[in-house]
Order: C-alpha cells, then sequence, then structure tokens
C-alpha cells in the first residue's frame, strides 16, 4: 500500500484541473486507507510491558520554543481539538480548518504560555476562540427546509436545515488512550441530532454548553477560557441547555443509545442488499412510519415513509426514464452510528462510483427512523474509495 501511494505521488504533475483533481483524490483515498490500517495497528500492539509509567510526568508541561518539540506536542491533541472543534460547527471541513488555526495561532503565541494551564486547556481556549470568531464571520443560522414545487415532502412537519452539517468518521475520534477523559469522546454529544440542535445556539452559549457539558469543565475553567465571569457562565448555560431540549426528541431514548447492537448491524446489510437488488418493498419494510430523510447540504427532504417510497420509487425503477443507475454499498461507520456509503453505476456505464454517505438512526424497534444523506466527497476521510 505504501509503495502504491509512492507511485501515485510520482505521477502528481501541473496537467489539467480535472485531471490533477481525479490523481488528487485517488491519492487521498489511499492514504485514508492507510491512515485505517496504521491506527488499527497502534491500537492493537502492546504498547509496553509495564502496566504504569516507571517515573513521573510533570502535571504541567511548559511549551518549548523548539518549532520541532513544539508540533510534536499539540500533534498529540490534534484529535480531540479537531472534534472540539467539530462540535463547535457541526462541519467535518470547517473543523479541520479551524485546527489547523488553532495550531498557528499556538505557535504565534508560543511565547506567551507560561504555563499555569496546562498545554490541553491551553489549546481548548485557542481553538474555542477561533471557532467563535469563526461563527461570527459567517453568521449561520439553521432554517427550515420549504417544500419544492411538484414534489410529495409528506406530511410531516419540515425539519430544520442545517446546510453546513456533515459527518464525523468513528475512525479520526480520539482513541483512549489519546483522550482518556470518557466526556471529551461522548458518544450522545457527536450524534448527528445533537449537532444539529446545537447548531440552534447562538455561538457563546454553544461554547459554553459544549466546554460544560460536552467537555465537563468547571464554571470557572470555562469562563477563564472565553474570558467570561462564572455568574455569566452559568447564566449562559441556564439558557442553552432549555433551547437545545427544544430540538432535541421528547425523549432521551429517542436520539441517543448505545454502540450499536448486531442486529442493527444485519439491518444495514439488509438495507445494503436492498438498494442494490432495487427491492423498494425490502427498504420499505427497514423504516419506520414516521421516518425522515434530509440530504445536507440539498434542499430534498421527506417525512413518512410513503413519500420516501414514492421519491425512491422511481429512481429505483429499472423500466422508469428516471432510473438512477445500479447502486453497491460499503458499511461505515459515522458519529458513533452505522453508515453506509454508497456508490451508483449510470446506465450506460461500467463504474461504480461514490455518490452518497446514508448516516442511519434507530428507533427502540430497531427500525430506520432517520436517514441523513451525504454528499460524497468525504468518502477518503471514512478510508473509502471514491469508485469501485
Amino acid at each position: 500500500m505504501i509503495k502504491e501511494i509512492g507511485r501515485q505521488v510520482e505521477e502528481l504533475v501541473p496537467q489539467p484541473p480535472s485531471v490533477l483533481y481525479s490523481g488528487v483524490t485517488e491519492l487521498s483515498s489511499s492514504v485514508a486507507k492507510l491512515r485505517r490500517v496504521a491506527r488499527t495497528a497502534r491500537d492493537t500492539a502492546q504498547e509496553s510491558v509495564t502496566p504504569a509509567p516507571v517515573t513521573e510526568t510533570p502535571a504541567v508541561a511548559q511549551v518549548p520554543v523548539d518549532e520541532g518539540d513544539f508540533a510534536a506536542l499539540v500533534e498529540s491533541h490534534r484529535r480531540e481539538i479537531q472534534v472540539h472543534c467539530y462540535r463547535m460547527t457541526g462541519s467535518y471541513d470547517d473543523a479541520e480548518d479551524l485546527v489547523q488555526e488553532t495550531f498557528l495561532r499556538a505557535w504565534r503565541a508560543r511565547d506567551t504560555f507560561e504555563g499555569r494551564a496546562g498545554v490541553r486547556t491551553w489549546l481548548y481556549r485557542i481553538a474555542t476562540n477561533a471557532c467563535l470568531d469563526f461563527q461570527r464571520r459567517t453568521a449561520r443560522r439553521p432554517k427550515r427546509y420549504e417544500p419544492l414545487p411538484g414534489m410529495n415532502h409528506g406530511g410531516g412537519e419540515p425539519p430544520a436545515r442545517i446546510t453546513w452539517l456533515q459527518p464525523y468518521p468513528d475512525d479520526e475520534l480520539p482513541s483512549a488512550e489519546e483522550e482518556p477523559e470518557a466526556a471529551a469522546v461522548s458518544r450522545e454529544t457527536l450524534e448527528l441530532v445533537f449537532l444539529a440542535a446545537v447548531q440552534h445556539l447562538p455561538p457563546r452559549q454553544r461554547a459554553v454548553l459544549v466546554l460544560r457539558d460536552a467537555l465537563g469543565l468547571s464554571a470557572a475553567e470555562t469562563g477563564v477560557a472565553l474570558d467570561m465571569t462564572v455568574a455569566s457562565v452559568n447564566s449562559a448555560l441556564q439558557r442553552a441547555r432549555p433551547t437545545l431540549r427544544d430540538h432535541l426528541p421528547g425523549r432521551r431514548a429517542d436520539w441517543t443509545s448505545a454502540e450499536p447492537t448486531e442486529h442493527q448491524r444485519t439491518l444495514v446489510k439488509r438495507y445494503m442488499a436492498a438498494a442494490e437488488h432495487l427491492d423498494l418493498s425490502e427498504v420499505a419494510a427497514l423504516l419506520s412510519e414516521d421516518v425522515t430523510l434530509t440530504m445536507p447540504p440539498n434542499p430534498f427532504w421527506f417525512t413518512g415513509r410513503d413519500a420516501i417510497v414514492e421519491f425512491l420509487s422511481v429512481s429505483l425503477d429499472v423500466n422508469s426514464p428516471m432510473f438512477f443507475g445500479h447502486w453497491r454499498h460499503l458499511p461505515a461507520r459515522a458519529n458513533g452510528q452505522l453508515a453506509a456509503g454508497g456508490y451508483v453505476r449510470r446506465p450506460g456505464t461500467t463504474v461504480y462510483r461514490a455518490q452518497v454517505l446514508d448516516v442511519l438512526r434507530f428507533d427502540a424497534d430497531d427500525r430506520i427512523v432517520e436517514i441523513t444523506s451525504f454528499e460524497p466527497h468525504l468518502f477518503p476521510a471514512f478510508g473509502l474509495p471514491l469508485r469501485l
């Protein structure tokens, strides 16, 4: 695999944009696969023969000025800082950019770090303020989906439309060794329904809620990070929590669950097989009656099984002039949920190309109650190829 990546790198030369883009995306997909292999090897290897460190590590480290040492130190926090930026923005692409901005700000401010707080806390403060600056610039606010002419959206209320919402690959989450604090990688604060609800909060309330409830920081620590008084932090949190609850399903069990079960994994296999066999009745059997389908950033949305089946019936019917093509799928994991990467072979072609990443949420009866379908440009981040 490493040799293949080397070959792809050597073949990259300045050429027409479309050709260069194709080469870069193939390289990105290969690197993503290698990253998954390397991480699996690291996580399963026996790191040490001793059960605990034999020497004491100082509680507080001074950020070194040397560029190499500085890079090594901040890189050890990259995954958790990226997850933090993702919680704040709901976008994988924006989170990656904000991590780079955080490290750049940290490098520029390295001489001002006095060591009274740990490096981790220092980076969280910088990252949070980078996210707040980003949110002030973009001024994003969720809207409601609107009906499209000639389309049956179903009888349910239009869901919130969050055009910037993106999935987050489970393989990119910090490992237990990288982030021992369980609160920082809490599954429920990474599920899409929670991330979507958080986007309704004003930026500073969102920052307070994430720092207090997701990361478990104290009111005093949160105040230091945001230059707020403890009273202001508590006030912001008291306003944020009811707003968040208003945008979450009524019962906690309706939007957060334990690790996906083996039965749910079997249902996802049936979901993928049904699409590949163009078996609309099997797809319908897996959906709850009140299932919701959204496709950020696109304007398409459906509420209710009948509306979704009607929408799919045209594209899955080989005799229809609107037949979309033949499907294949690969399993994936996103936001602690089961997902399926869909590839379509359009009529008259021979290659299956990445089309959509479906992130699935199940209800208590193991019916699919929500499908969030994302565009395929993030496939390499999930270790998925762009072509089959």
